[in-house]
């Protein structure tokens, strides 16, 4: 029986992942570790997304040690300062978790024996550039955060080996709803906008292009890093994470959410500046290596689940959301303010 280790496991990538790995495999042991700063932002009526898990800790990802990883064969790392405004306000945090914590555990997950370890990467590292991106195409992080996920690649790469497997996923950027929704990722936020204004504001010129996927897409490639497919792969695998229907402007998907909602304006700041985060992506590796676990969520379907879950019930969004705990560097801040959290994100004691 397989045993698979999520860090960063109740976030918002976390329960989407952990309820299809266990409805792909029931028999299969997972565990999950998370710091826990965003654990009660859950949406829905229902039970915790962690009582899936087979074993769950709270524990920072900076605290764990080599006990933790002992017994699994993979370890999935989601654990992140997981955006450029958390980057630019934690840029020293950043660096630490997003980079030297993962490069950290891998290093002890290959000393108690795992067989597998996955980064959930960002495509941010191309940065800005024409033409599709592919994996050996140039790279130019504009952002803390974008350079700690260049530097997690780099570093937890060179620790592979045959009988290591290392991958990583340089995701599109996330979209989609999961039971910790987030509401500062730009289709999330523009559909959030439309239900509470009937407006999205976009608040560049709307040329900057985009690559998105669905989290349950996200989940799905996880599930490829963690299968037999993989094995037919080199020890190090870096690989763009979407779907290339998936390439979209940024009014293109303002538009998108107004045509599939009706009613809803949109605006573009013609006179904005440049925005010098652009590029598309090429998936023609991903769709030879993974054929059996592509994107399959339209954007319409995407667009759709949104704003029916954040119509109804306690999900309800309100125009107040993007000062909302929904909001990730929102729900920090209310944390160190409320004195939970100390400037380095440790709970207080």
């Amino acid at each position: 029986m397989s045993k698979i280790l999520v860090v960063g496991g109740a976030g918002y990538v976390g329960p989407v992942l952990i309820s299809r790995l266990k409805a792909g495999s029931p028999d299969r042991f997972v565990g999950g570790i998370d710091a826990g700063w965003f654990a009660d932002q859950c949406d829905g009526i229902g039970p915790l997304p962690e009582v899936l898990y087979d074993d769950f800790r709270f524990v920072d990802v900076r605290d764990v040690t080599a006990e933790h990883l002992s017994g699994y064969d993979s370890v999935v790392y989601l654990a992140a300062i997981s955006n450029d405004p958390m980057g630019s306000q934690f840029g020293l945090l950043t660096s630490q978790i997003n980079r030297h914590e993962a490069a950290r555990l891998a290093t002890l997950a290959r000393q108690t024996g795992a067989r597998n370890f996955v980064l959930a990467s960002s495509a941010s590292v191309y940065g800005r550039g024409d033409g599709d991106r592919t994996e050996t195409s140039s790279l130019d992080p504009q952002t803390d955060y974008a350079r700690s996920k260049l530097g997690a690649e780099s570093d937890i790469g060179a620790l592979a080996r045959p009988g290591f497997r290392v991958t990583s996923l340089r995701f599109a950027t996330a979209c989609g709803w999961s039971p910790r929704v987030r509401l500062d990722l730009v289709l999330n936020d523009f559909v959030a906008s439309a239900l509470t204004t009937g407006c999205i504001a976009v608040l560049s010129d709307g040329s900057p292009w985009r690559p998105l996927i669905h989290v349950e897409d996200m989940a799905r490639a996880v599930e490829w890093a963690l299968s037999e497919d993989r094995d037919l792969q080199p020890d190090n695998v870096v690989v763009n994470v979407g779907s290339a229907q998936w390439n979209f402007q940024i009014k293109q998907l303002a538009d998108a959410v107004a045509d599939v909602l009706g009613g809803v304006s949109v605006s573009v700041n013609s006179k904005a500046a440049p925005d010098t985060r652009s590029y598309r992506l090429d998936f023609s590796l991903w769709q030879r290596i993974a054929p059996r676990h592509q994107p399959e969520v339209t954007l319409e379907a995407a667009i759709q689940e949104l704003a029916t879950n954040l119509s109804e019930g306690p999900s309800r969004v309100t125009s107040d959301f993007r000062t909302s705990a929904r909001i990730r560097l929102k729900r920090l801040q209310e944390l160190i303010d409320a004195g939970f959290l100390d400037r380095e994100l440790r709970w207080a004691k």
